[in-house]
């Protein structure tokens, strides 16, 4: 069995499929003959049988007649006494009477027999079979069927018997045809299969060769379809969205990994002027101590920023790795009303207006302070980067998020605007549309908290831009569902 099973696993999925194929149809082909001849040897038999009944009966019923007439018309006496059954019998078949004992009463004319007779068994003539029997011929090569029949009282019995050698020539060139036949079919199941199993598997060559060209790195290779009804259609299909997982989880993780080293890069780089300054200072300190006081303060504003920066980069690590808000019912309207009034304090030279639409009850699930962050982010990014004295609006809507009831806050200004290409970057980290802001403050996190927070609130956020006319950020959260 292992040498099988190891023979199996070697063998080629093709190779296999062409030999069952081909041993069904021997197996079939062999079952169909030997049934055949055997249902062809029955009828032949049958008839050979009903041939002799036909016969035996004739010549009984008319030696019976002629005896009880007193006549032995049937039967003409020879010089050995012997007699020949004068009745009319087929020139194949042999007639006889013979007594229990074996002696021969009458017979046709043996002289008409094409070769060896019958070896009759004396046990068999003393005790008739009730029905045909087969028996070898004297030469032990052929056969005869031989009915056995009573005469009157049973002092004799009726023989007829004739040779089998047409039914084995019947049979012989059935078995010939048969095999002719055989051969025949056997050679075009086993071209047919080869062409069919060929063709089936010329999907799967298909797919082996896309599979090397995608392990060679060109993971944009995909499967030609095929009918999904059909078992190749259904794997085709499975491996080709199996294949845009991994195509689209590859892409990822190379997007995620250059994200990543120009995420540490930016980081490094932001925290490297604080650093830059304290060694200064530090070292300015050491050259004259006079100044120290001066000194302590520009290091401890630079620490302040550094500390700053840290949080926030552990504020968007500890969003990245999903960690749970403290969530619960808030007032969307209160927290705006107090943001507002706050930018209004920061900046009392800059006009914030809020404009509230009471179409809805502005309750949402979330954290009071993320979303704080939030607003308080928008507004700050708002103010900085924009001239001075530009307006700033706030806006409270309704809205729809993933067809569900959704509040919408809106920050809008009116300065120069953003690009098409820094619209797009501009929730990244550390990204800065004016490089110089961050000497001025900015640490390019701002809007990448804003997107993190809301996105971890199950909101969005988004922008609309037009160079020269303004910016419009735009954040949806899902109301509180009612209970």
């Amino acid at each position: 069995m292992r040498l099988l099973r190891r023979i199996s696993a070697r063998t080629p999925l093709r190779t296999k499929l062409v030999a069952a194929v081909v041993l069904t149809v021997i197996v079939s082909l062999t079952a169909f003959t030997g049934a055949g001849l055997m249902l062809t040897r029955q009828h032949l038999l049958q008839r050979v049988d009903e041939q002799l009944a036909s016969v035996a009966e004739q010549i009984a019923d008319r030696v019976w007649s002629d005896r009880k007439a007193g006549s032995r018309a049937a039967l003409v006496a020879g010089d050995d006494d012997d007699h020949t059954i004068t009745a009319r019998v087929p020139s194949d078949i042999l007639a006889q009477v013979r007594r229990p004992d074996g002696a021969l009463v009458a017979t046709t004319p043996l002289e008409d027999l094409k070769g060896p007779g019958p070896r009759l068994d004396p046990a068999a003539l003393a005790t008739p079979r009730p029905g045909p029997f087969t028996v070898v011929d004297e030469s032990g090569a052929g056969h005869w069927r031989v009915l056995l029949v009573p005469l009157g009282s049973g002092e004799t019995s009726l023989l007829v018997a004739t040779s089998l050698a047409g039914v084995g020539r019947t049979l012989d060139d059935f078995m010939v045809i048969e095999l002719v036949l055989g051969t025949v079919v056997l050679v075009a199941a086993v071209v047919s299969g080869v062409l069919i199993v060929r063709a089936s598997l010329r999907p799967l060559a298909q797919m082996e060769r896309t599979a090397q060209t995608i392990a060679a790195g060109r993971l944009s290779q995909r499967i030609p379809g095929y009918h999904p009804r059909t078992e190749v259609g259904s794997l085709a299909g499975a491996l080709n969205a199996m294949l845009g997982q991994i195509e689209a989880a590859f892409s990822a993780r190379t997007r995620s990994e250059s994200l990543l080293r120009q995420f540490v890069a930016d980081a490094g780089h932001e925290l490297r002027t604080p650093l830059t300054a304290v060694r200064g200072f530090a070292q300015l300190y050491k050259n004259d101590p006079s100044r120290g006081e001066w000194l302590v303060e520009r290091m401890q504003r630079a620490a302040e920023r550094m500390s700053l920066m840290v949080e926030d980069l552990l504020l968007l690590a500890h969003l990245d790795q999903r960690r749970p808000l403290d969530r619960k019912p808030i007032d969307l309207l209160s927290l705006v009303l107090d943001a507002t009034h706050e930018a209004r304090a920061a900046a009392p030279d800059r006009t914030v207006d809020l404009d509230v639409r009471a179409d809805a009850a502005y309750q949402v699930l979330g954290d009071e302070v993320r979303l704080r962050q939030v607003l308080d982010n928008l507004l700050t990014n708002a103010l900085r980067h924009t001239p001075e004295g530009t307006p700033i609006e706030v806006r409270l809507r309704g809205g729809t998020l993933r067809q569900a009831p959704a509040a919408a806050v809106e920050v809008a200004d009116h300065g120069p605007g953003l690009s098409p290409e820094q619209a797009e970057r501009v929730f990244e980290r550390f990204y800065q549309v004016d490089p110089a802001r961050s000497t001025a403050g900015g640490r390019g996190l701002g809007l990448s908290i804003v997107a993190a927070l809301v996105a971890a609130h199950d909101g969005s956020v988004d922008l609309e831009s037009v160079p020269g006319q303004g910016t419009t950020f735009r954040v949806l959260l899902p109301l509180e569902p009612e209970a």
